[in-house]
């Protein structure tokens, strides 16, 4: 056992890399690409530190080039998943025990071995698996996991240091054990430092974890399980087990050991989740934690004082970086008729200049959607819109998927407030203006809080601040995140915590050490050290 209270200094952001026209590093990441995409892998299931394989196989395809096989992954199903739970519930005890500082010297290593060797790659296989240009590639799969693993093992340091008061001849004390059972983590396809952060912080406090990816991802999922056992995470705390919900969730959900579930996905998903929880309530050992990010309609609120080439930057860069595919994405505008004029011409001008292709060309904004279910939907809502007297297109809408799935970034002006597009999540390059009387601000604000049922982030521009104070009065609750000047994407860990309310999630805000505290069961010990031998008080006594 260590003598010594050992302490990590506040971590900084890691900086992101340029990648200029003839950098290393431009270099190193180019080779990186061919290299991988020459390749075709087999990804097994790993399972308590052992690579299983079941030959129920599902394919991992470039959606940019969707003819393109990059490997295939073994399926699990509920053999595979009871396997996984019990292998999680015999880690747990050796990983609970072990020294705080000693859980996090593994992610510490984690992130530094990401942040240099395995950068290239991860980056790569974000970028060819999950159709994700350099940029974006680089500030989620690299910088934004580095940060999750650097600042969740800091905010664990300051949860531990949190400790009673003790008066003389009392020593309290709280330890934050991790939970009894197994965590469950379910991450999403569109942010590889998501799908590193779900497993990663439960088992950091203590836990250990069954972890499905999203079948669209499992390419780079991959990767960072990879990563995670490198770095030294033990056989057994966590679990990769792809696969479809019904085979591997419904079985881990029925388990009795079951103590917490991290995800972010849909809205639809998680409740559905929820209420098999409910159901299944009286089963459990204790109440499963239940932690989930989960849809988003997010807005762009403008002001007639705000700056015309701000808000556009802003609803460009907002509504179509990684095309749309962000639940923070900007997906509705409210824009005043006086600022319209000269925002429409700069707004649909720019969109209409966006490069399209593939990531692997760097002077491409855009790139294909995640899958031919995801094309489908979106090019669904472009579609109803055009047939509609409702909205016009103003710019995009043209959709190819012949050799990728690529939609051009789209812009749909809503004549009525309450358009489908303007309140039902999208997930896709589509964005919604609705264009207001500049003297109906306070009520085009409350109609933005009443019509969407997510909350996850939104943003105001304003030069005037008396419209940004009653801005961020009405819309209290309408956004976990909420921005001032600035696009509703782009929460970096450590500045900006990130979550939402509503039917955004349980706004436990990941990256931050409230999201840490969900994953640890604290025990209060108090101890006396000159107990009472009597059991008499003083008010027995008569004078």
């Amino acid at each position: 056992m260590a003598n010594a209270f050992f302490t990590l200094g506040p971590p900084v952001n890691e900086p992101v890399r340029a990648y200029a026209p003839g950098s290393p590093e431009k270099r190193r990441l180019k080779a990186a690409l061919a290299d991988l995409a020459a390749q075709r892998v087999e990804i097994p299931l790993i399972i308590g530190g052992r690579e299983v394989r079941t030959g129920n196989l599902g394919e991992c395809r470039m959606p940019h080039a969707h003819g393109h096989l990059l490997g295939v992954y073994h399926k699990a199903g509920p053999r595979e998943a009871a396997m996984a739970v019990d292998a999680a519930c015999a880690a747990r005890a050796e990983w609970a025990r072990m020294g705080w500082e000693d859980r996090a010297a593994i992610f510490m290593k984690a992130a530094e071995l990401l942040a240099g060797p395995r950068r290239d790659r991860i980056n790569a296989a974000t970028m060819l698996g999950q159709s994700k240009n350099v940029f974006q590639a680089e500030i989620d799969a690299a910088c934004e996991l580095v940060d999750f693993f650097r600042f969740n093992c800091y905010f664990a340091t300051q949860l531990y240091r949190d400790q009673p008061y003790s008066p003389t001849g009392v020593w309290n004390r709280v330890e934050y054990r991790g939970l009894e059972g197994f965590v469950f983590a379910v991450t999403p396809f569109n942010f590889t430092s998501i799908a590193g952060n779900l497993p990663a912080a439960p088992a950091l406090m203590g836990n250990a974890v069954v972890w499905k990816p999203a079948s669209s991802a499992v390419y780079s999922g991959y990767h960072v399980m990879q990563l995670l056992m490198e770095a030294g995470v033990p056989p057994g705390v966590i679990n990769f087990v792809p696969g479809s919900g019904a085979e591997v969730g419904d079985p881990v959900l029925a388990s009795e050991l079951l103590a917490g579930v991290h995800f972010t996905g849909s809205t639809t998903t998680f409740r559905r989740m929820w209420k098999t929880i409910g159901g299944a309530i009286d089963g459990y050992r204790g109440y499963p934690r239940i932690v989930g990010e989960t849809g988003g309609k997010d807005f762009v609120f403008a002001h007639e004082s705000a700056d015309v080439e701000a808000v556009a930057t802003a609803l460009v860069r907002g509504a179509f970086e990684y095309q749309g595919q962000k639940c923070s994405a900007a997906s509705r505008a409210y824009l005043p008729d006086t600022l319209w004029k000269d925002l429409r011409q700069v707004l649909i001008e720019t969109t209409e200049g966006l490069a399209m292709g593939p990531p692997e060309d760097f002077t491409n904004f855009v790139n294909a959607v995640i899958d031919r279910g995801a094309y489908g939907d979106i090019k669904a809502h472009i579609d109803r819109a055009r047939a509609s007297a409702a909205a016009r297109i103003l710019a995009g809408g043209q959709c190819d998927d012949s050799a990728g799935y690529f939609i051009r970034p789209t812009i749909i002006e809503a004549l009525e407030p309450d358009f489908p597009t303007m309140v039902e999540e999208i997930f896709g390059p589509v964005l919604t203006v609705y264009v207001y009387p500049a003297d109906k601000y306070a009520e085009t604000l409350r109609l933005c809080d009443a019509t969407s049922p997510y909350a996850l982030t939104g943003a105001v521009f304003a030069r005037d601040r008396r419209a940004i104070v009653l801005a961020a009065d009405t819309l209290v609750h309408a956004a976990g995140n909420f921005y001032i000047n600035d696009k509703p994407t782009g929460a970096v860990v450590g500045q900006q915590p990130f979550g939402g309310g509503r039917a955004s999630g349980t706004n436990d805000k990941a990256g931050s050490a409230l999201n840490l505290a969900r994953w640890v069961s604290p025990r209060t010990i108090k101890e006396t050290f000159a107990p009472p031998a009597d059991y008499r008080y003083p008010y027995m006594e008569e004078a």
